[in-house]
């Protein structure tokens, strides 16, 4: 059931250390003058934060309800930095390289200087990217989609996708995103997968599902599970505290919604590679539903937008990107995914993708903002020209 995340846990080890032993190093021919650290001291310092965020996956893993706030925060955090830092080392050793190739002893650096340049960047990164991932903003959309709906003329929904609640994201931002969503009064709440971080364990002792039965809409929360219900390897137990808290969870299902419009849910690509089982095509999903409706579709991951354009899919919503979370990640998202981020339509497709409500890993957003995403859909026989 595991053995993805152990794999990724292993060439995660790998490269992490690396990263570590480079800025180490660097860091250490840099400031050592100005450290009160001797060299064991200060190797032993590194190896710790090196092997801070893998021992804790690896205790999660094994004793899910050992969940330490503290070092979970002390570990995401390090995370953060010693990517910055070695993005930031390797510009400035770039840089250094070619000051003393262009022009050989014109300028003599004090060696603590590129130390202090990096590590007060660094430093000044993570405070900015910690009050932006506290401060989410709403994202409003109108949309027409061209269909009957029954009763309905319009339908206002709220999409929230990458709530990732765990030690990090606990009761009190849970309740923070609740009372904003409860106060948009929306007609249905969609949430787009990574709901829970992983640890089940860690949701339930910590009755967050009791917190999730606050939800209030017209027609009631609506879910699909992403890549982090299955990595945290109880996928069947994340559905049931789920629906617990009285969100309906869809895994390879559709609804037909107030007799107006169907929702589709499939379940995530990384079910296939946790459990051997592909989740069902969504032709099959589609089969004998009235596309006349309007036909919504939940999808944790954007891939493979040609599917839902090719079976009359009105509108998918979705989540998992992140949009990057960390500048330069932002750039890496948009070549990955067609559409990594807000609204797009092709033909009488329309898709949102959500960058999501919360953080993985460490709880800093640099190049994207958290947000809720606020729709408002107009259903019309006419299309608008």
């Amino acid at each position: 059931m595991r053995s993805p995340l152990i794999k990724f846990i292993f060439f995660f080890s790998l490269i992490f250390g690396i990263m570590n032993l480079y800025i180490g190093l660097r860091t250490w021919q840099s400031l050592h003058l100005s450290l009160f650290f001797s060299p064991i001291t200060f190797g032993l310092l590194m190896g710790t934060l090196t092997i801070l965020p893998v021992a804790g996956r690896l205790r999660s893993l094994y004793r899910p309800h050992a969940a330490d706030r503290l070092t979970a925060l002390v570990s995401s955090y390090w995370l953060a930095a010693a990517y910055y830092a070695t993005l930031l080392w390797l510009a400035t050793d770039a840089a250094i390289w070619g000051v003393s190739v262009f022009f050989p002893l014109r300028f003599v650096l004090p060696p603590y200087l590129p130390g202090l340049t990096v590590w007060s960047t660094v430093s000044g990164l993570l405070l900015y990217g910690t009050w932006n991932a506290l401060h989410p903003v709403i994202r409003h959309h109108t949309i027409t989609i061209a269909k009957s709906c029954g009763p309905l003329t319009d339908l206002h929904a709220v999409l929230v996708s990458d709530i990732h609640l765990g030690p990090l994201i606990d009761n009190s931002r849970l309740r923070a995103m609740i009372e904003r969503i409860n106060a948009l009064e929306p007609d249905i709440v969609f949430l787009a997968g990574d709901i829970i971080d992983e640890n089940v364990v860690y949701f339930a002792q910590n009755k967050m599902p009791e917190t999730l039965r606050a939800l209030k809409s017209r027609f009631g929360a609506f879910a699909v599970l992403g890549n982090h219900e299955y990595l945290g390897g109880f996928p069947d137990t994340a559905v049931q505290l789920l629906e617990q808290a009285g969100i309906r969870v869809l895994r390879d299902q559709s609804v037909l919604v107030n007799d107006s419009f169907w929702l589709v849910g499939r379940d995530d690509r990384m079910r296939y590679r946790l459990t051997g089982k592909p989740r069902r095509p969504l032709e099959e999903l589609m089969e004998g539903l009235d596309v006349s409706r309007p036909v919504l579709l939940l999808d944790h991951q954007p891939v493979n937008l040609a599917e839902p354009c090719r079976q009359k899919v009105d509108l998918q919503l979705s989540g998992h990107t992140h949009r990057g979370q960390f500048f330069p990640n932002n750039l890496v998202t948009k070549r990955i995914f067609e559409v990594d981020w807000g609204y797009y339509r092709k033909q009488d497709f329309q898709i949102i993708v959500s960058s999501g409500y919360a953080t993985w890993g460490p709880p800093i957003r640099i190049g994207s903002r958290p947000e809720l995403v606020d729709i408002r859909i107009q259903f019309t026989n006419k299309k608008d020209r």
